[in-house]
């Protein structure tokens, strides 16, 4: 007899599978925070999972992989098709595209899974949801004000208490400036400095130290590769670090700090400070509270597309693992400005901003915080006794859907307390029970499982939990709906 090769049951690296739970606090997420957008007057839109490699653009950070970090295939008409890896590159070619069409500026907001050819690891997945929301058409730093005024709120409506986020910002002029000063031209050896700068507060300072220099060896063994600035200007973004650090000063005190340097920050950095004090002016207005977002040039964002403003939002809340240690989830949004790229399909420069929630980092950080709502609900479970008797359970199934019950009739071929587990593991509020006696009768036993759940934790020991049958009644056929929907409510 031949041997069958089986396939193994495996998920990719990188990808999993989620069920109710998962994804009806996902849901809560995007429906809270869209819900935000629109009040604020931003335009939903979706574009495609696959756009043209080329309309996507070489901007994340993990370029030393297969596909420059995305997931990318060749079509049949041999031009190369990516996964998005975010909202705004799409929203950049769309705009472009419709550009004469739409109004101006022209808000959006998005949402929807997005894919990144990485490294997969703890908290760091290759696919992942975002809901976005951007700007396109505005140079005005008050466009920025606003986008971390609406990012405060979605944060409240997700279900954070204002002591739980902090959205961090600050301008990568600040740091143009100094590579200016330091006679640093070369947009790459910019760009990987810019990246060390953003692991400043994972690393430390000596981590960074390492990585503005020749690189850095990590715990794993991993070797990444330096930005080979030299000693003097190293020493300069030291400086200007530690001078920085205070987390306790408002935002004005930390512009203020930043323009009494004189580490030479010349020509950018002072229109960074411009453009930081105009943000600060508009969110002062709007009554954004100054621990609600803070100025931190320590931020500079990893994605090479940012041209001005950056910001991202830290998670405050205390989360823990599985085994009950403390960890620490970071970021979990971010955004800025990005005036080059519609640019890119265009050649005219149009301003855009935007902010985007990491969908899934919040929804598994509530859930690492025991925040991860309401359990889903499973349906009313009508018990199946014998086949003869199935026109009644598919009464009794009808009645309740037709009424607004979510409900469902046990198709398995299992016994009674089989089907009484199933419904248990299901999250059922109650199972619908119409034997022999009960339909002759005129009847129906339900048994309402949240009340049994709650009166058998009490109960100590199997004779008491027969002679108490807790959550259990028997009502007249003709109140078996009412009887559910008062179980529900």
């Amino acid at each position: 007899m031949t041997d069958i090769q089986r396939p193994e049951a495996r998920s990719p690296r990188g990808f999993q599978d989620r069920r109710g739970s998962d994804l009806s606090a996902e849901r809560r997420i995007i429906a809270r925070v869209s819900e935000v957008y629109e009040r604020w007057g931003f335009e939903g839109l979706e574009t495609p999972a696959f756009e043209y490699v080329d309309a996507l653009g070489k901007f994340l950070p993990d370029t030393d992989r297969p596909n420059e970090g995305v997931l990318a295939l060749e079509d049949d008409d041999d031009q190369w098709i990516a996964l998005r890896y975010d909202h705004t590159a799409p929203l950049a070619r769309f705009a472009a595209q419709n550009w004469e069409t739409l109004p101006k500026p022209y808000r959006r907001y998005a949402y929807g899974p997005v894919w990144r050819n990485e490294k997969p690891g703890p908290g760091r997945l290759r696919q992942f949801w975002q809901c976005d929301a951007d700007t396109v058409g505005s140079d005005r730093p008050e466009a920025d004000a606003e986008i971390l005024a609406m990012g405060v709120e979605g944060l409240l409506a997700t279900g954070l208490t204002p002591d739980q986020a902090v959205i961090r910002v600050s301008n990568r002029k600040l740091f143009d400036g100094l590579f200016d000063a330091g006679g640093i031209t070369d947009t790459h050896q910019r760009l990987t400095a810019l990246r060390a700068i953003d692991k400043f507060d994972r690393l430390g300072i000596e981590g960074v130290r390492l990585l503005l220099g020749e690189g850095r060896l990590d715990e794993s063994g991993d070797y990444t590769k330096g930005a080979n600035l030299p000693s003097n200007l190293i020493g300069g973004v030291e400086t200007f670090l530690a001078s920085v650090s205070n987390s306790e000063a408002s935002r004005s005190e930390v512009l203020d700090t930043i323009a009494n340097i004189g580490a030479g920050l010349g020509e950018a950095g002072d229109a960074a400070l411009k453009e930081l004090a105009a943000i600060d002016r508009a969110l002062n207005a709007m009554g954004v509270a100054q621990d609600a977002v803070k100025f931190d040039p320590t931020i500079v964002r990893g994605l090479e597309y940012y041209t001005g403003t950056v910001f991202e939002a830290e998670l405050l809340l205390e989360t823990k693992d599985e085994k009950g240690r403390p960890i620490r989830f970071g970021s979990i949004g971010g955004g800025g400005r990005y005036d080059d790229l519609v640019a890119r399909f265009t050649g005219q420069t149009i301003p855009a901003t935007g902010f985007s929630f990491g969908v899934s980092r919040l929804a598994a950080a509530l859930r690492s915080a025991g925040r991860s709502g309401p359990q889903t609900r499973g349906p009313v479970v009508v018990i199946v006794f014998s086949d003869d008797d199935m026109q009644h359970y598919l009464d009794a199934v009808s009645e309740l859907r037709n009424a607004g019950v979510a409900a469902e009739l046990y198709l398995g071929r299992a016994g009674m307390k089989a089907q009484f587990k199933y419904a248990d593991r299901r999250g059922a509020p109650a199972a619908v029970i119409l034997g022999g006696d009960e339909i002759a009768a005129g009847e129906v036993t339900i048994k309402d499982l949240d009340a049994g759940r709650a009166q058998a934790a009490a109960i100590s020991n199997n004779e008491e939990w027969k002679a108490a049958r807790p959550g259990q009644m028997k009502v007249a056929r003709s109140a078996l709906v009412s009887t559910i929907k008062s179980i529900i409510e």
